[in-house]
């Protein structure tokens, strides 16, 4: 049993390693010896574990698509959760994402595999077949969305398909710069973006019940907003 813990503890070394190194130098650049050195483990452990650096991108991407998978079904089941309590002003299906957008935020703010994840979704070496961790975020973006429709929270005028490019387009743009500036993987950050799009995007009446800087307990820290932030309708609207 001891035996296999250090396995297993070697193999999570090696892909913390592997995520921490490809987010800073990139795939390409990378070699396994690099990896082997900042996990602290031998060359012959790291190919005990991983035949290739390929092999070991791929365990970093399904460690990444574990981890998104996580913070999409938390965000679905949150709402069920807070819907079968009856809970007022739960926001629907607009407020699922709201909240599933900053909840992927913060992964990609603190957890460095999360993000290697994406990264590594525009490798011109393929991980592995369907390794789009951005096609499936998009894919579950516009689900959210064909259901906000279908609660009639969308304004007439808005098309699930419009409203969720330019969710992923904002969420993966801000991936993609808080990894040079962390103040764009932000609470408030994100929070002004909602702010500005879900007048646009939602009824008069679903936007009364949508706080765009999510709901979520115990929020703290330098980038909260502080309770409640909610918006309003654009005048003439």
């Amino acid at each position: 049993m001891a035996q296999q813990e250090r396995a297993v503890r070697t193999r999570n070394a090696l892909i913390e390693s592997a995520a921490e190194l490809f987010c800073k130098d990139g795939f390409d650049v990378v070699s396994l010896s690099t990896i082997s050195a900042r996990a602290g483990v031998s060359n012959g452990a790291l190919h005990f574990h991983f035949a290739s650096k390929a092999a070991l991108a791929a365990a970093v991407w399904e460690a990444a698509a574990q981890r998104l998978r996580r913070i999409t079904v938390e965000g679905r089941a949150r709402a069920e959760a807070a819907a079968t309590a009856g809970a007022a002003g739960s926001g629907g299906s607009l407020q699922v994402l709201v909240d599933t957008t900053h909840a992927l935020l913060r992964g990609l703010r603190h957890d460095v595999i999360l993000r290697a994840g994406f990264d590594l979704s525009e490798s011109p070496v393929p991980v592995a077949a369907g390794a789009d961790l951005r096609r499936r975020w998009q894919a579950w973006v516009e689900g959210v969305l064909a259901e906000a429709a279908r609660e009639g929270a969308l304004a007439r005028d808005v098309s699930p398909q419009d409203a969720a490019h330019a969710v992923v387009a904002a969420t993966v743009g801000f991936g993609a710069l808080g990894s040079r500036n962390a103040q764009w993987l932000s609470q408030s950050m994100l929070t002004r973006f909602w702010a500005l799009l879900l007048p646009r995007l939602a009824t008069e009446a679903a936007l009364k019940g949508l706080v765009p800087s999510g709901r979520r307990e115990g929020t703290a820290g330098a980038d909260a907003v502080p309770p409640p932030f909610r918006v309003t309708a654009r005048s003439g609207a």
